[in-house]
């Protein structure tokens, strides 16, 4: 298995708590999700480099770059409005 880094950026945090709460809510759900493919704490993916600067990661362990974007495709930080960028971690 390879290590990919997931960078996010744009979007944010709802203004309102309870907002917050149903963001970190869906967030939970998408770990849930991913299960053993996400070793650290996107309704549409296309290649190319995303807008803005990194506002947060996660690392997710897949076979292969298609089934590491598989894994974001629906991640709750895209419906917020901000977009993710896959990529291959270096490894020492």
């Amino acid at each position: 298995m390879t290590s990919y880094l997931v960078t996010y950026h744009g979007g944010g945090m709802p203004e309102t708590e309870e907002g917050r709460q149903q963001a970190m809510a869906a967030f939970g759900a998408w770990v849930g999700k991913v299960g053993d493919a996400m070793t650290v704490s996107a309704y549409g993916v296309h290649p190319g480099a995303a807008d803005g600067p990194v506002a947060g990661y996660s690392v997710l362990r897949a076979a292969d770059i298609e089934s590491a974007v598989s894994l974001v495709r629906d991640h709750p930080f895209v419906g917020r409005g901000g977009s993710l960028t896959v990529l291959e971690a270096v490894s020492p």
